[in-house]
Parts: C-alpha cells; sequence; structure tokens
C-alpha cells in the first residue's frame, strides 16, 4: 500500500488505466485530496464504491503529527511535526502583505555543514518523500485554517540533495485541481549545488531560484559553508549566469548578516562586484543566533550600512523584515532544542 500524495496526475492515470478504469479518474482523486483535503476516501461522492474500494486497497492518506506549535507576536507559526517513523521536521507558516507563506522542510536533518545553521547540529538520517513535504502544507493549512498562496523551500536540509522528490512536489502544488499554488510564487533554495543549477534550468515550471551566498569570497564563504570548497563561488557564478541565460529569470541572493565576519562595507563592495551584471536580487537577513555557534548578530547601524554601499552600487537589495524572532526562529532551532 502507497501514499496517495506521492502520485502525480499522470500516474494515477496509470494507475486507473492498470485496473481497467477511466483515466479521469486521476483528476477527481487530486481534486479531492488538494480541494477538500479528505482524510479517507470514503468521502468522495462521485467515484463509484467499487473503484473507491480499489484505491482504498491500493493507497492510503497519511497524516502529520502535531508535536509543538509555537506562535509569534507578530503572527509567525513555527510547527515541530512527527513523521510516521518518529523523525522530527519542522515547518513554519508566515502572514505576508500579499497571503500566507510557508517554508518547508525536504530532509530529515541537513549534511551541508553550514556554520551558522541550527539545521546542521543535526546530521541528515533520510529524505522526505514527495508526501511527507506536501503534507506540510495541507497540514498547516488545516491547523491555522488559511490558505496558503506562496511556498520556500528552504526548511530543514538542502532540497537539490533530494532533487527528484521535490521537483515531484512542485507539481503536485502547482496543479490547476489541486492546491494551484503559482510557479512563480513558488521558491527553492539551494546552498549551491552548481550540477543540479545545470539542471535546475531545464525545469518546464517557472519556479524561483535562491542561492543562500552569505559570503563574498572564498575565504569567508569556505569558513561559513564547507559546500563551497566542493563548488566555490566562481562556478557558482557561472551557474548562476547560464540559469539567468536559459531561463530569463531573476535569481534571489540570500545573504545572512554575522557581525565583523560578512557585514563589513568591504565584503559589501567585493559582494557588489561579484554580482556586477547579473540579474539578481539581494535579501539581506538578519542572523538568528543559534546556540553552540560563535556567531553574532550584525549591528542594525551595520546592516544599515552595508544596504546603503549595496544600493550605492546599483544593486537590488532589500533588508528581510524580520519573523518570528521571539520563537525558536532559526532554521532547526526547535527541532533541536526538542531531542536535545
Amino acid at each position: 500500500m502507497e501514499s496517495i500524495y506521492n502520485y502525480s496526475e499522470e500516474m494515477l492515470k496509470e494507475y486507473f488505466i492498470r485496473i481497467g478504469e477511466k483515466p479521469f479518474r486521476s483528476s477527481q482523486i487530486i481534486e479531492w485530496l488538494y480541494r477538500h483535503k479528505i482524510e479517507s476516501f470514503d468521502e468522495i461522492t462521485n467515484i463509484k464504491k467499487n473503484v473507491i474500494e480499489a484505491v482504498k486497497r491500493d493507497f492510503y492518506i497519511p497524516q502529520l503529527d502535531c508535536v509543538t506549535r509555537q506562535i509569534s507576536k507578530d503572527g509567525t507559526n513555527k510547527f515541530l511535526f512527527r513523521l510516521s517513523d518518529g523523525n522530527l521536521i519542522e515547518t513554519v507558516l508566515m502572514h505576508q502583505e500579499y497571503g500566507y507563506s510557508v517554508c518547508v522542510t525536504t530532509e530529515v536533518g541537513c549534511n551541508m555543514d553550514c556554520q551558522f545553521c541550527a539545521s546542521g547540529l543535526r546530521k541528515k538520517i533520510r529524505n522526505l518523500e514527495t508526501d511527507e513535504i506536501v503534507l506540510q502544507i495541507l497540514c498547516v493549512s488545516k491547523l491555522a485554517d488559511v490558505r496558503v498562496s506562496n511556498v520556500v523551500i528552504m526548511g530543514i536540509g538542502e532540497p537539490f540533495d533530494n532533487y527528484e522528490n521535490v521537483i515531484r512536489f512542485m507539481k503536485l502544488i502547482n496543479h490547476p485541481l489541486g492546491l494551484e499554488i503559482g510557479a512563480r510564487h513558488i521558491t527553492v533554495s539551494t546552498c549551491g549545488i552548481v550540477p543540479k543549477i545545470y539542471e535546475y534550468a531545464d525545469f518546464d515550471l517557472q519556479v524561483n531560484l535562491a542561492i543562500s551566498l552569505h559570503a563574498p569570497n572564498n575565504k569567508i564563504r569556505n569558513e561559513l559553508m564547507p559546500i563551497n570548497k566542493a563548488y566555490p563561488i566562481e562556478e557558482l557564478i557561472q551557474a548562476i549566469s547560464y540559469y539567468i541565460h536559459k531561463t530569463n529569470r531573476r535569481v534571489t541572493i540570500e545573504y545572512i548578516l554575522i557581525k565583523g565576519l560578512n557585514d563589513t562595507i568591504a565584503c559589501a563592495d567585493e559582494l557588489a562586484t561579484l554580482l556586477h551584471g547579473l540579474n539578481v536580487y539581494v535579501n539581506l537577513i538578519p542572523y538568528n543566533e543559534v546556540k553552540g555557534k560563535p556567531y553574532e548578530r550584525s549591528t542594525p547601524d551595520s546592516r544599515l550600512a552595508f544596504f546603503d554601499w549595496l544600493k550605492k552600487r546599483r544593486i537590488n537589495v532589500q533588508l528581510r523584515k524580520e519573523q518570528g524572532a521571539d520563537i525558536d526562529a532559526a532554521c532547526g532551532q526547535l527541532r533541536s532544542k526538542h531531542l536535545q
């Protein structure tokens, strides 16, 4: 028996043809799952009972167990979910001017070992299956009683280290009979797995790409992000340039500001030179300090000076509005605290 949320419409069509049923049943199932958010196949009213019984023999509708829910004074919700095998993952719901946005996790733990990140405190146990990523949106939407309009794939784990499941997930939530989340309202973030950036350039949905850069040169990035030793900044920038040329889409550059390390005017100037001529958008992020990590958040004055210098160098940039600062906001923080 398999989880129904692992199946795309095309896969369900093949299933129904295989059991001697009409392929259009796949569209009906998709609509009941994602529009009506059923928890039992018995809730379906427009498919013959014998067909439903066949589906029940071959599939099940899984659920996530909500272990903890934290609610910030700004309305940000952070959920700790337990998977069917007992592992824990985090999901975040944020209220934006344009609607509700969910940040999903793609792996149990993370092997990228970014030195500033709480996710790396717990090594990767396994990839999440497609259904386990989909369920994060469905469960958050139900628990908070909201319609999710935007999805960011930058929770625990490296999405491009779980590439196939993440691609299938994006297609499922974009489906017109499903959650119908527009491709341009979906963003996937990578720490810089260069071969996958080239592969992703051929993806047929116009989904946004974000790069966790966090440094203007190899010296600082090697300290913060071990992935840079495999794919140094020069190779990463070349891949970004290829992606922009191939897709004609702008890339978001994520840059966490860390006191005394990467938040100086010299770093801002070096970053501006590095990104000159690229169709990118820099998102400056105040650092959420992590217990056990030596890094501190950049001061407000330093953040503003960094922002002003990039503007002076004509880089498209914004200072991200902080959300969830009064809860375990940093990625992986809530999970690590619970496991400890």
